[in-house]
């Protein structure tokens, strides 16, 4: 069993908590437009705004030169550039904050022997993900600086993701160094294989949604649900060949796809709560099986807003934070279903 560790427990689920911040904060930055406006990658020096006249002008300069700017924000002055450049600059600066939020305090348990050596190489690992982040988000700005003002669809939802395993590291590890599973049957323990599933289909309608976002398929059929016209599906589902490609190509057909994902992982998640509390879990994994199952039908409603609303930012916002939330609960749960007792 792993030795209890609250302060480092403390530590990771802050971290976590932290990666959820900085996804809203992705989020806003996305749907506001603002994530083409600063055109060069400069981990260090690019964590200083520009701090003059002079050098915003040079900032906005190189702005001037990018598709976006061409194609879309023509005419646009200095005051609107501050706006999108501040978003973008402040979501590149919390990246580089939790980097130091989680690196020094890790050499600091590291070298007072808090950290023992099962957890050594998963601990790094984390850190090493996070440089990878970086990375990756500078690849997908990339996509949206040469040819057309829009970022790559597919590289959005790597750096989603990349960003929801993360978060989901930093929950497992803080499980494991928190507060020891309460006791329970064998009966509970299977629920184990249905909460796996639940994760797995999570994390799969998230990257429908994170295509549907890149895509900007949430304002297509955004009048009606669960009409998409005057069917359930859309006309044009199968418009590109091969067929396949519809599925992630086909800004229609990508949010149909997002529709069905949504609702399968609905039904998931009921019946594993309701599986749950049928077998009367003691107090903290009911509290878990409980609040999936309300977040459930909240994520649900979300969804329907954003497409009712023509995609309204801050429903959009919810609607992304209501995803991790879900994710969130399942790591918990996962952790806190008993191995039966005598295990």
């Amino acid at each position: 069993m792993q030795k209890t560790e609250p302060a480092v427990a403390r530590w990771l689920f802050f971290c976590a908590a932290f990666v959820f911040f900085i996804a809203v904060v992705g989020a806003i930055t996305r749907l506001t437009e603002s994530g083409l406006s600063i055109v060069e990658w400069q981990p260090v020096t690019g964590a200083v705004p520009p701090l003059t006249h002079a050098a915003w002008m040079h900032e906005f300069a190189l702005y001037k030169a990018s598709p976006q700017y061409k194609m879309v924000n023509a005419g646009m002055d200095l005051a609107a550039f501050k706006h999108i450049f501040f978003w973008e600059w402040f979501h590149r600066l919390i990246d580089r904050l939790l980097g130091v939020v989680y690196a020094l305090p890790l050499a600091l348990f590291w070298a007072r022997g808090k950290i023992p050596p099962r957890m050594k190489k998963p601990l790094l690992g984390i850190l090493l993900l996070g440089g990878l982040q970086g990375l990756l988000g500078w690849y997908m700005v990339k996509s949206g600086l040469v040819h057309r003002p829009s970022v790559s669809h597919y590289r959005l939802a790597a750096h989603l993701m990349l960003a929801i395993l993360i978060y989901c590291c930093f929950i497992r590890a803080g499980c494991l160094f928190g507060a020891a599973r309460e006791a329970g049957s064998e009966a509970l323990f299977r629920l184990r294989t249905l909460a796996r599933v639940a994760v797995g289909a999570v994390a799969v309608t998230m990257t429908w949604g994170a295509f549907t976002a890149g895509l900007r398929a949430g304002l297509l059929y955004d009048d009606t649900f669960p009409y998409m016209g005057k069917r359930l599906w859309p006309g044009e589902m199968f418009f590109y060949k091969p067929w396949w490609i519809n599925l992630i190509d086909n800004p229609a057909s990508v949010q149909f796809t997002h529709r069905v994902l949504a609702v399968t992982t609905f039904s998931i998640l009921l019946v594993l709560a309701g599986r749950g509390l049928a077998l009367k879990p003691p107090p903290r994994l009911k509290r878990l099986l409980t609040g999936l199952a309300l977040m459930a039908f909240v994520q649900v409603g979300l969804g329907v807003s954003v497409l009712l609303t023509h995609v309204d930012i801050i429903v959009a916002v919810a609607h992304q934070a209501g995803a991790m939330t879900i994710m969130a609960l399942l790591m918990l749960l996962l952790h806190n279903i008993p191995r039966g007792k005598g295990a």
